[in-house]
This record gives C-alpha cells, sequence and structure tokens, in this order.
C-alpha cells in the first residue's frame, strides 16, 4: 500500500520559505546556464536570427539604434539559452516543492518528471524555431512589402518576438506532462477531458490571440498544435485510468480446498 502523503501540516511562512529557496536554487542553475552561454553569444544570435535571414534576408535588415544595444542583445540571448540549459534543474525544483503532497509511489516518478518536462519544453522550442518563424516572418515581412514599406527591425525588438514565441511554445507543449500527473493523483480523468473539449479548443485560440501576433497565422499555428496536445492528453489520461484501476484490482484469493 502507498504512504499517505504527509499530513503534517505546515505554516504558510513555511511553504512560502520552501518556495523561496526552490525558487533561489532554479535562479543558481539559471545563472551558472548564462556564464556557460555567454561565451556563446555571436553564434546563439546567429542562431537565433536565422530563419529570419534565410527566408527574408533580402528584404530585411537588423538594425541597433542605441550606443549599448549590442551589448544587450548578447545578454538576452545567452539568458535566454540560459532557461533553456537550466531548464532540467527549474523542471525538479519545481517537482521538489510539489513531491511533499503525494504518495510514496508517485514521488518515484521525479525522474521521468524531469527528463519528459525538459524534452516537451525543447520540442516546443524547436516546433516554434523550425515550422513557425520562417511562416510568421514570411508573412510580416509581406506585410510591410503591401504597403510599400522596406522594413528594418531593431535587434531587440526582433529578440523581445522570438524569445516570447519560444518560450511559449515550450510552455505549451508541457500540457502532456501536465496531465500525467494531474491523472495520477486523481484531478482530471479522460472523461473530463472529453467533456471540456470544446471549451479547451475555444481556449486554445484565446491563448494564441494572446501570446502570439495579432494575425490569424500566427495564432493558428499556436492554436493547431495546443489543440492536437489536448487530444494527446486526453489519451494520456485514458491510460492512466487503466492502469490506475488495474492497480486497484484485488489479487483473487486463493482455494483452500486445492
Amino acid at each position: 500500500m502507498p504512504s499517505e502523503p504527509d499530513s503534517t501540516t505546515m505554516p504558510l511562512t513555511a511553504h512560502l520559505e520552501e518556495l523561496r529557496w526552490r525558487i533561489l536554487k532554479a535562479l543558481g542553475a539559471t545563472t551558472v546556464g548564462f556564464m556557460l552561454t555567454y561565451g556563446f553569444a555571436e553564434l546563439l544570435f546567429s542562431f537565433l536570427t536565422a530563419p529570419l535571414i534565410t527566408h527574408v534576408g533580402d528584404s530585411v535588415n537588423l538594425i541597433g539604434t542605441g550606443v549599448t544595444e549590442a551589448f544587450f542583445t548578447k545578454l538576452k540571448v545567452s539568458l535566454i539559452a540560459a532557461v533553456f540549459v537550466a531548464s532540467p534543474v527549474i523542471f525538479y525544483q519545481l517537482w521538489a516543492f510539489i513531491s511533499p503532497g503525494l504518495y510514496d509511489s508517485e514521488k518515484r516518478h521525479a525522474k521521468p518528471f524531469v527528463i519528459f518536462s525538459t524534452l516537451f519544453f525543447s520540442l516546443g522550442a524547436g516546433f516554434c524555431y523550425y515550422l513557425v518563424f520562417p511562416f510568421a516572418f514570411e508573412f510580416f515581412v509581406e506585410e510591410f512589402m503591401s504597403i510599400g514599406v522596406n522594413p528594418e527591425l531593431r535587434i531587440g525588438e526582433y529578440l523581445g518576438f522570438a524569445s516570447r514565441m519560444l518560450l511559449a511554445f515550450g510552455v505549451i507543449f508541457e500540457l502532456p506532462v501536465l496531465t500525467y500527473f494531474l491523472a495520477r493523483v486523481g484531478v482530471v480523468n479522460h472523461r473530463l477531458m472529453i467533456a471540456w473539449a470544446r471549451y479547451a479548443f475555444v481556449g486554445s485560440f484565446v491563448v494564441a490571440a494572446i501570446l502570439t501576433p495579432a494575425d490569424a497565422a500566427s495564432q493558428f499555428l499556436m492554436a493547431g498544435p495546443l489543440i492536437i496536445l489536448y487530444l494527446i492528453s486526453i489519451g494520456v489520461a485514458y491510460l492512466i485510468g487503466r492502469e490506475t484501476i488495474t492497480e486497484e484490482v484485488p489479487d483473487e484469493p486463493e482455494d483452500d480446498d486445492k
């Protein structure tokens, strides 16, 4: 039998202190990641601007308008990379914060949680970089051309847009992982998710409208994967539900007459 979650009640201040230390450790890991990635700032900048240069390089120029803009650009690209480098530690700190409220049998999922959270976070960013960016940049540059304007983009604004999109797609790709653990603790099941599917589909477009620029193409590119991830999450919840039922079925008693 799995042990019950720790029933010892902690005061609010203790929870806040625990949260503070977890955040500090995550920030510490990000700082270490930043020190590692800063030496590759020029390569990281080239990597982040490659989708723009490759697909619309002849039609747009990246410009700097401030004395310190190049320096802060290197800091920004290094920080973005540091978040991805430190993501395993960040996800582990998240797990360590919530794990005291779980059963002993559920606490052993720490390693899968960290591995799959990091994997899906990276997959989301990769989807954005390789599929969304080329389409979005071509669309936006064509909009400039349609009004007879030669686009020149500030590097700070470009990096702000790129980093928000990468992180947003990384977060939304965590949906199947989140569903797995919510289903494990009985918060959701596949029937509930199917019943709420229509609202989830509408919510996908609302989230996409908030996180992406105000054009239908970019919103669809985010809403589409969100809907697919929700459908995958229903399957995950269904499998977890079957597994839970199997675990709860008692073994048949032995026949004493044999």
